[in-house]
């Protein structure tokens, strides 16, 4: 009589773990927090960035990300989005160059984005992690708020 109730319970924590592992399975690599290499980014236009951090936070299919940024003149600035991966537009925070975004899954390390200033698109962002999770880099092409083509390579290390 016994055995019931215990396999009862064996059965139950086999099907939570099973659960648990399928909702890991679904979180994007690129949550965490991220620090800007300058050493490994390449600007083609301008000068460098003096320090950039992005945190990723995940919620279900929505993805929040948090970019604090130095620039080259010193000035602090903080851009904020929640996005799907879905091809739809979000708004972006903080940014003068773009006002939303679009965003679409390429593979499990990989997506791509749609940069927008009012409805129209201005650049795209590719951003890939590397197979050991350390490494993000993105790769981006936008057309500034003064009109200037401004393009990037920009490798973070995962903290």
């Amino acid at each position: 009589m016994r055995t019931l109730p215990i396999a009862a319970a064996l059965a139950a924590v086999a099907v939570m773990g099973s659960v648990t592992t399928a909702l890991a399975a679904d979180s994007d690599p690129v949550v965490g927090t991220w620090q800007l290499n300058a050493a490994k980014s390449t600007w083609t236009s301008g000068p460098a960035l003096k320090s950039q951090t992005r945190t990723y936070s995940q919620s279900g299919p929505s993805i929040t990300l948090v970019m604090k940024t130095v620039g080259p003149d010193g000035k602090e600035s903080t851009n904020q989005t929640t996005y799907q991966l879905d091809g739809k537009d979000y708004p972006v925070s903080g940014s003068p160059d773009y006002d939303s975004l679009t965003a679409k899954q390429v593979n499990p390390r990989t997506a791509t984005f749609t940069l927008k200033k009012g409805g129209k698109a201005v650049g795209t962002t590719t951003r890939t992690v590397s197979k050991d999770g350390k490494t993000l880099t993105a790769k981006s092409s936008v057309t500034t708020a003064k009109g200037e083509k401004a393009e990037s390579v920009t490798v973070f290390d995962k903290q």
